[in-house]
């Protein structure tokens, strides 16, 4: 295969600087371009340091900017859209949701048509599959099962749609006659180093004496280590511009997990932490189908009170059925089309995330030692 050139939007957010630290391996790939709205300045010098022959140019711009688009797409061979919104509290405004996850990933295939990049991969994602109830239990799921998220609530809707339309797009006609050929990844919930949501777990028990928030404690759920999730769309594009397995994986999309234990999203918190002193709630809680319906009541007063004052509840269904479902999915697909085989496991996994974690509560005492001289 010649010389190749990859543009991965999202760049800066904590899945896309994972793939562009593994792209720059890559043989024969010349240039990665990596886009994002803003960029921290650390997310920039860790991008300088990487020892490599690769080429590596950032660009800041809107992905709903047309123009910004098609200038970042010229001249590029792959696309690894993985920039989006998420929200599952309904903390952010629907219309932003919708425009970024869906009219972005729109205009974004609109620019690689006019540009001539024949390969384009979508980080979707296994809200889009569900779970529709907590009373659902799928653990062992795969592609052949057609489960299609119910839910209007828009992050979930937004990807759906999103992914409809890269699906749609493969085999469309590029402006050189070319065709554009395209997949996507539905990653279970990605967890590891550098996780925002993660973050603020830890944060939280150390300001709440070492309590780990509830957050799942009902679910029973395969989360992918963010190095697992970051290699499967390495070997996915890899897989559209080889001619012989491109056939097989264009138009598909995959559910990546590893081998990181069937579990709750409490014990994973508890897994990862507790070497650093922090631990679960065993106080009383409300049983799952309570809760549920608390959920429900403070959406419909929130609705109630919307043309006089926005009340934000601490929680919604959606959210409470996403964490508390049995809804685990296998990676046989994957590895049979891609190739694809964890490369980190689920020890190596627990330790490098733990190490992160003993950083945050060595930062943490800092910052409190500092406030009581």
């Amino acid at each position: 295969m010649p010389g190749w050139s990859c543009l991965v939007t999202g760049a800066g957010g904590f899945l896309g600087q994972k793939i562009i630290q593994m792209l720059v391996q890559e043989k024969d790939l010349q240039e990665i371009r990596a886009l994002d709205k803003v960029f921290r300045p650390e997310t920039k010098e860790e991008f300088s340091k990487l020892q490599t022959k690769t080429k590596v140019t950032v660009l800041e711009g809107d992905i709903l900017d047309a123009p910004c688009l098609r200038r970042a797409c010229q001249g590029i061979s792959v696309v690894i859209h993985t920039a989006a919104v998420i929200d599952v509290k309904g903390v952010i405004p629907r219309q932003t949701i919708l425009d970024v996850n869906l009219k972005g990933t729109q205009k974004l295939l609109e620019a690689c048509v006019q540009a001539n990049v024949s390969s384009f991969i979508l980080t979707s994602t296994i809200d889009v599959a569900g779970p529709n109830s907590y009373k659902q239990v799928i653990l062992d799921g795969h592609e052949e099962d057609n489960l299609e998220s119910t839910w209007s609530d828009p992050y979930p809707y937004s990807k759906k749609m999103a992914e409809k339309a890269v699906l749609a797009a493969n085999g469309c006609t590029l402006r050189n006659g070319g065709t554009l050929h395209t997949c996507a990844l539905r990653p279970m919930y990605i967890y590891g180093e550098k996780s925002s949501f993660l973050y603020n777990i830890v944060i939280g028990a150390l300001k709440n004496k070492g309590v780990l928030d509830t957050t799942g404690k009902f679910s029973v759920v395969n989360p992918v280590y963010v190095g697992n999730a970051a290699w499967a769309h390495i070997l996915a594009a890899r897989g559209l511009r080889d001619p012989k397995k491109s056939p097989s994986i264009q138009g598909q999309f995959y559910y990546i997990s590893d081998d990181t234990p069937h579990q709750s999203y409490d014990d994973l918190n508890y897994a990862l932490s507790k070497e650093w002193g922090l631990r679960l709630d065993s106080s009383w809680s409300l049983p799952l189908p309570l809760f549920y319906w608390l959920a429900f009541l403070l959406e419909t007063v929130s609705f109630l009170l919307r043309p006089v004052y926005n009340y934000q509840p601490p929680f919604n269904c959606h959210l409470v059925t996403l964490s508390n479902s049995t809804f685990a999915f296998s990676y046989k697909k994957a590895q049979h089309d891609l190739g694809y085989e964890p490369c980190v496991t689920w020890e190596e996994a627990k330790q490098k995330t733990s190490e992160w974690i003993g950083t945050l509560v060595e930062q943490h005492k800092e910052t409190m030692n500092s406030k009581t001289r």
